[in-house]
Protein backbone atom coordinates (compact mmCIF):
# COMPACT_ATOMS: atom_id res chain seq x y z
CA UNK A 1 0.00 0.00 0.00
CA UNK A 2 2.89 2.35 0.80
CA UNK A 3 4.39 1.73 -2.63
CA UNK A 4 1.00 2.43 -4.26
CA UNK A 5 0.80 5.82 -2.51
CA UNK A 6 4.43 6.56 -3.30
CA UNK A 7 3.74 6.21 -7.02
CA UNK A 8 1.56 9.36 -6.84
CA UNK A 9 4.41 11.50 -5.54
CA UNK A 10 6.63 13.62 -7.74
CA UNK A 11 9.35 11.33 -9.13
CA UNK A 12 7.97 8.51 -7.03
CA UNK A 13 8.69 4.86 -7.70
CA UNK A 14 6.22 2.13 -8.60
CA UNK A 15 6.68 -1.53 -7.84
CA UNK A 16 5.61 -4.34 -10.17
CA UNK A 17 2.19 -4.82 -8.54
CA UNK A 18 1.36 -1.11 -8.77
CA UNK A 19 2.36 -1.01 -12.42
CA UNK A 20 0.07 -3.95 -13.13
CA UNK A 21 -2.83 -2.29 -11.30
CA UNK A 22 -2.39 0.96 -13.20
CA UNK A 23 -2.08 -0.97 -16.47
CA UNK A 24 -5.41 -2.73 -15.89
CA UNK A 25 -7.12 0.51 -14.86
CA UNK A 26 -5.79 2.28 -17.94
CA UNK A 27 -7.80 -0.18 -20.05
CA UNK A 28 -10.85 -0.62 -17.83
CA UNK A 29 -11.65 3.02 -17.00
CA UNK A 30 -12.15 4.25 -20.61
CA UNK A 31 -14.08 1.05 -21.38
CA UNK A 32 -16.35 1.55 -18.36
CA UNK A 33 -17.06 5.16 -19.35
CA UNK A 34 -17.82 4.13 -22.93
CA UNK A 35 -20.07 1.29 -21.74
CA UNK A 36 -21.99 3.52 -19.35
CA UNK A 37 -22.61 6.06 -22.09
CA UNK A 38 -23.73 3.27 -24.44
CA UNK A 39 -25.86 1.07 -22.19
CA UNK A 40 -27.25 3.36 -19.47
CA UNK A 41 -29.97 5.60 -20.96
CA UNK A 42 -29.88 8.05 -18.05
CA UNK A 43 -26.18 8.84 -18.65
CA UNK A 44 -26.36 10.17 -22.21
CA UNK A 45 -28.96 9.07 -24.76
CA UNK A 46 -29.93 12.34 -26.49
CA UNK A 47 -31.85 10.76 -29.37
CA UNK A 48 -34.75 8.42 -30.03
CA UNK A 49 -34.47 5.50 -32.45
CA UNK A 50 -37.81 4.91 -34.12
CA UNK A 51 -39.25 1.41 -33.67
CA UNK A 52 -42.73 2.23 -34.99
CA UNK A 53 -43.35 5.34 -37.15
CA UNK A 54 -47.05 5.32 -36.33
CA UNK A 55 -49.04 7.71 -38.50
CA UNK A 56 -46.13 10.05 -39.23
CA UNK A 57 -45.24 9.65 -42.92
CA UNK A 58 -41.69 10.97 -42.84
CA UNK A 59 -40.55 8.62 -40.06
CA UNK A 60 -39.06 5.18 -40.68
CA UNK A 61 -38.12 2.32 -38.38
CA UNK A 62 -34.46 2.57 -37.42
CA UNK A 63 -34.34 6.31 -37.96
CA UNK A 64 -32.80 8.45 -35.20
CA UNK A 65 -34.02 11.90 -34.17
CA UNK A 66 -33.60 14.31 -31.29
CA UNK A 67 -35.89 13.86 -28.31
CA UNK A 68 -37.48 17.28 -28.77
CA UNK A 69 -38.32 16.51 -32.41
CA UNK A 70 -39.72 13.13 -31.41
CA UNK A 71 -41.92 14.72 -28.74
CA UNK A 72 -43.19 17.18 -31.33
CA UNK A 73 -44.03 14.34 -33.74
CA UNK A 74 -45.87 12.44 -30.98
CA UNK A 75 -47.93 15.51 -30.06
CA UNK A 76 -48.76 16.14 -33.71
CA UNK A 77 -50.11 12.60 -34.11
CA UNK A 78 -52.05 12.84 -30.85
CA UNK A 79 -53.66 16.07 -32.01
CA UNK A 80 -54.68 14.35 -35.26
CA UNK A 81 -55.95 11.27 -33.37
CA UNK A 82 -53.56 8.99 -35.28
CA UNK A 83 -51.16 6.28 -34.16
CA UNK A 84 -48.27 7.90 -32.33
CA UNK A 85 -44.64 7.06 -33.16
CA UNK A 86 -42.74 4.79 -30.80
CA UNK A 87 -39.03 4.56 -30.10
CA UNK A 88 -36.29 3.86 -27.63
CA UNK A 89 -33.61 6.13 -26.19
CA UNK A 90 -30.49 6.01 -28.32
CA UNK A 91 -27.11 7.59 -28.86
CA UNK A 92 -26.23 9.21 -32.22
CA UNK A 93 -25.28 6.82 -34.98
CA UNK A 94 -21.65 7.97 -34.81
CA UNK A 95 -21.29 6.52 -31.29
CA UNK A 96 -21.76 2.73 -31.50
CA UNK A 97 -21.64 0.61 -28.36
CA UNK A 98 -18.59 -1.47 -27.38
CA UNK A 99 -20.55 -4.60 -28.30
CA UNK A 100 -21.21 -3.37 -31.83
CA UNK A 101 -17.57 -2.41 -32.32
CA UNK A 102 -16.37 -5.73 -30.92
CA UNK A 103 -18.70 -7.59 -33.28
CA UNK A 104 -17.35 -5.62 -36.25
CA UNK A 105 -13.78 -6.22 -35.06
CA UNK A 106 -14.32 -9.98 -34.74
CA UNK A 107 -16.11 -9.99 -38.09
CA UNK A 108 -12.98 -8.61 -39.74
CA UNK A 109 -11.09 -11.78 -38.76
CA UNK A 110 -13.85 -14.36 -39.15
CA UNK A 111 -15.79 -13.24 -42.21
CA UNK A 112 -15.24 -15.47 -45.26
CA UNK A 113 -17.24 -13.31 -47.66
CA UNK A 114 -15.53 -12.66 -50.97
CA UNK A 115 -15.34 -8.88 -51.05
CA UNK A 116 -13.07 -6.25 -52.54
CA UNK A 117 -10.26 -4.50 -50.67
CA UNK A 118 -12.44 -1.45 -50.03
CA UNK A 119 -14.76 -3.58 -47.89
CA UNK A 120 -12.15 -5.57 -45.95
CA UNK A 121 -10.51 -4.10 -42.87
CA UNK A 122 -7.65 -6.57 -42.99
CA UNK A 123 -6.83 -6.11 -46.67
CA UNK A 124 -6.97 -2.33 -46.34
CA UNK A 125 -4.86 -2.42 -43.18
CA UNK A 126 -2.25 -4.70 -44.73
CA UNK A 127 -1.86 -2.18 -47.54
CA UNK A 128 -1.29 0.56 -44.94
CA UNK A 129 1.29 -1.60 -43.14
CA UNK A 130 3.32 -1.78 -46.34
CA UNK A 131 3.18 2.01 -46.70
CA UNK A 132 4.38 2.46 -43.11
CA UNK A 133 7.14 -0.12 -43.50
CA UNK A 134 8.70 1.34 -46.65
CA UNK A 135 8.27 4.95 -45.55
CA UNK A 136 9.91 4.43 -42.16
CA UNK A 137 12.62 2.18 -43.59
CA UNK A 138 13.67 4.78 -46.16
CA UNK A 139 13.52 7.51 -43.54
CA UNK A 140 15.70 5.47 -41.15
CA UNK A 141 18.26 4.47 -43.78
CA UNK A 142 18.86 8.17 -44.44
CA UNK A 143 18.06 9.72 -41.07
CA UNK A 144 19.91 7.44 -38.64
CA UNK A 145 23.40 7.72 -40.18
CA UNK A 146 22.93 11.41 -40.88
CA UNK A 147 21.77 12.05 -37.32
CA UNK A 148 24.71 10.14 -35.82
CA UNK A 149 27.23 11.99 -37.99
CA UNK A 150 25.64 15.37 -37.18
CA UNK A 151 25.79 14.57 -33.48
CA UNK A 152 29.39 13.40 -33.61
CA UNK A 153 30.92 15.87 -36.09
CA UNK A 154 30.35 19.57 -35.20
CA UNK A 155 31.21 20.86 -38.68
CA UNK A 156 28.65 18.57 -40.31
CA UNK A 157 26.09 19.61 -37.71
CA UNK A 158 26.61 23.30 -38.52
CA UNK A 159 26.33 22.54 -42.23
CA UNK A 160 23.23 20.32 -42.24
CA UNK A 161 21.09 21.02 -39.17
CA UNK A 162 20.01 24.59 -40.09
CA UNK A 163 18.57 23.23 -43.35
CA UNK A 164 16.93 20.30 -41.55
CA UNK A 165 15.63 22.59 -38.81
CA UNK A 166 13.95 24.75 -41.46
CA UNK A 167 12.31 21.84 -43.25
CA UNK A 168 10.96 20.18 -40.11
CA UNK A 169 8.54 23.09 -39.69
CA UNK A 170 7.05 22.58 -43.14
CA UNK A 171 3.91 20.39 -42.97
CA UNK A 172 4.39 17.15 -44.87
CA UNK A 173 0.92 17.29 -46.52
CA UNK A 174 1.99 20.52 -48.27
CA UNK A 175 4.23 18.35 -50.46
CA UNK A 176 1.31 16.12 -51.53
CA UNK A 177 0.65 17.69 -54.93
CA UNK A 178 4.37 17.83 -55.69
CA UNK A 179 4.83 14.20 -54.67
CA UNK A 180 2.00 13.10 -56.97
CA UNK A 181 3.41 15.16 -59.86
CA UNK A 182 6.85 13.57 -59.47
CA UNK A 183 6.07 10.04 -58.26
CA UNK A 184 2.64 9.30 -59.74
CA UNK A 185 -0.69 8.57 -58.09
CA UNK A 186 -0.10 5.19 -56.46
CA UNK A 187 1.88 4.24 -53.34
CA UNK A 188 5.09 6.18 -54.00
CA UNK A 189 3.76 9.64 -53.00
CA UNK A 190 2.21 8.14 -49.85
CA UNK A 191 5.57 6.69 -48.87
CA UNK A 192 7.21 10.02 -49.67
CA UNK A 193 4.87 11.89 -47.28
CA UNK A 194 5.82 9.54 -44.43
CA UNK A 195 9.51 9.98 -45.26
CA UNK A 196 9.16 13.78 -45.30
CA UNK A 197 7.15 13.73 -42.08
CA UNK A 198 9.69 11.67 -40.11
CA UNK A 199 13.10 12.19 -41.73
CA UNK A 200 13.88 15.73 -40.57
CA UNK A 201 12.64 15.06 -37.05
CA UNK A 202 14.68 11.86 -37.03
CA UNK A 203 17.93 13.60 -37.93
CA UNK A 204 17.56 16.17 -35.14
CA UNK A 205 16.43 13.71 -32.46
CA UNK A 206 19.23 11.24 -33.20
CA UNK A 207 21.83 14.00 -33.44
CA UNK A 208 20.80 15.19 -29.98
CA UNK A 209 20.93 11.61 -28.64
CA UNK A 210 24.45 11.23 -30.05
CA UNK A 211 25.56 14.40 -28.27
CA UNK A 212 24.31 12.99 -24.96
CA UNK A 213 27.00 10.29 -24.99
CA UNK A 214 29.29 10.48 -21.97
CA UNK A 215 32.29 12.33 -23.40
CA UNK A 216 34.65 10.65 -20.95
CA UNK A 217 34.17 7.44 -22.97
CA UNK A 218 35.34 9.24 -26.11
CA UNK A 219 38.35 10.75 -24.34
CA UNK A 220 39.34 7.40 -22.85
CA UNK A 221 39.06 5.74 -26.27
CA UNK A 222 41.20 8.41 -27.89
CA UNK A 223 43.80 7.92 -25.17
CA UNK A 224 43.88 4.23 -26.08
CA UNK A 225 44.42 5.10 -29.75
CA UNK A 226 40.89 4.86 -31.20
CA UNK A 227 39.98 7.42 -33.85
CA UNK A 228 37.92 7.93 -37.01
CA UNK A 229 35.54 5.16 -37.95
CA UNK A 230 37.01 2.85 -35.33
CA UNK A 231 35.98 5.33 -32.63
CA UNK A 232 32.55 5.76 -34.23
CA UNK A 233 31.71 2.07 -34.60
CA UNK A 234 33.41 0.74 -31.45
CA UNK A 235 32.50 3.49 -28.96
CA UNK A 236 29.94 6.05 -30.16
CA UNK A 237 27.35 3.78 -31.76
CA UNK A 238 27.43 1.09 -29.02
CA UNK A 239 27.23 3.87 -26.42
CA UNK A 240 24.11 5.49 -27.87
CA UNK A 241 22.43 2.31 -29.13
CA UNK A 242 19.88 1.89 -26.27
CA UNK A 243 18.75 5.52 -26.56
CA UNK A 244 18.82 5.32 -30.35
CA UNK A 245 16.56 2.28 -30.18
CA UNK A 246 14.14 4.19 -27.93
CA UNK A 247 14.15 7.15 -30.33
CA UNK A 248 13.20 4.87 -33.21
CA UNK A 249 10.26 3.47 -31.23
CA UNK A 250 8.94 7.00 -30.69
CA UNK A 251 9.56 8.04 -34.29
CA UNK A 252 7.71 4.97 -35.54
CA UNK A 253 4.66 6.32 -33.72
CA UNK A 254 5.04 9.59 -35.64
CA UNK A 255 5.05 7.61 -38.88
CA UNK A 256 1.64 6.17 -37.92
CA UNK A 257 0.26 9.68 -37.40
CA UNK A 258 1.33 10.67 -40.89
CA UNK A 259 -0.27 7.57 -42.42
CA UNK A 260 -3.80 9.03 -42.39
CA UNK A 261 -2.63 12.13 -44.25
CA UNK A 262 -0.42 10.16 -46.62
CA UNK A 263 -3.22 7.88 -47.75
CA UNK A 264 -5.31 10.83 -48.87
CA UNK A 265 -2.67 11.54 -51.50
CA UNK A 266 -3.11 10.06 -55.00
CA UNK A 267 -5.34 7.02 -55.37
CA UNK A 268 -7.74 6.03 -52.60
CA UNK A 269 -6.42 3.01 -50.73
CA UNK A 270 -5.53 1.62 -47.34
CA UNK A 271 -7.18 1.87 -43.97
CA UNK A 272 -7.84 5.61 -44.37
CA UNK A 273 -10.00 5.07 -47.42
CA UNK A 274 -11.76 2.18 -45.70
CA UNK A 275 -12.62 4.46 -42.76
CA UNK A 276 -13.81 7.22 -45.09
CA UNK A 277 -16.01 4.86 -47.09
CA UNK A 278 -17.55 3.25 -44.01
CA UNK A 279 -18.25 6.66 -42.44
CA UNK A 280 -19.92 7.82 -45.65
CA UNK A 281 -22.47 5.02 -45.36
CA UNK A 282 -22.75 5.50 -41.57
CA UNK A 283 -21.20 2.13 -40.71
CA UNK A 284 -19.54 3.62 -37.67
CA UNK A 285 -19.03 0.27 -35.97
CA UNK A 286 -16.59 -0.56 -38.79
CA UNK A 287 -15.00 2.88 -38.44
CA UNK A 288 -14.34 2.32 -34.73
CA UNK A 289 -13.15 -1.24 -35.42
CA UNK A 290 -10.63 0.05 -37.96
CA UNK A 291 -9.41 2.76 -35.57
CA UNK A 292 -9.14 0.16 -32.80
CA UNK A 293 -7.13 -2.10 -35.10
CA UNK A 294 -4.64 0.70 -35.74
CA UNK A 295 -4.32 1.29 -32.00
CA UNK A 296 -3.97 -2.40 -31.13
CA UNK A 297 -1.31 -3.05 -33.78
CA UNK A 298 0.56 0.17 -32.96
CA UNK A 299 0.54 -0.51 -29.21
CA UNK A 300 1.33 -4.19 -29.74
CA UNK A 301 4.30 -3.30 -31.92
CA UNK A 302 5.60 -0.86 -29.32
CA UNK A 303 5.22 -3.44 -26.52
CA UNK A 304 7.08 -6.06 -28.55
CA UNK A 305 9.86 -3.58 -29.37
CA UNK A 306 10.02 -2.59 -25.70
CA UNK A 307 10.39 -6.20 -24.57
CA UNK A 308 12.98 -6.80 -27.27
CA UNK A 309 14.88 -3.73 -26.12
CA UNK A 310 14.95 -5.04 -22.54
CA UNK A 311 16.55 -8.25 -23.84
CA UNK A 312 19.03 -6.49 -26.11
CA UNK A 313 20.11 -3.79 -23.67
CA UNK A 314 20.05 -5.53 -20.31
CA UNK A 315 22.74 -3.21 -18.93
CA UNK A 316 20.54 -0.14 -19.30
CA UNK A 317 17.09 -0.59 -17.76
CA UNK A 318 15.06 2.31 -16.54
CA UNK A 319 13.68 2.42 -13.04
CA UNK A 320 9.87 2.11 -13.15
Amino acid sequence: MHSFRASWRLYGRTDRVSRQIFGVLAVLLPLLIWSSVSYLPFVWHPQIMITDPGGEEYLEAGMRMNKSDFARAVKEMQDQHQAVPKGVASNPVYLPSPGQVLKAFVNAFTSTASVGAEHSILQAFWHSIRIIFWGFLISSVIGVPLGVFCGAIPALSRLIEPFVDFFRYLPAPAFGALAVAILGIYDAPKIAIIVIGTLFQQVLVIANTTRQLDFSLVEASRTLGAKGFRLLFRVVIPGILPDLYKDQRILLGWAWTYLIVAELIGTSSGITWFITQQARYQHFDNVFAAIALIGVVGLGTDIVLGLLGRKLFTWKRENG
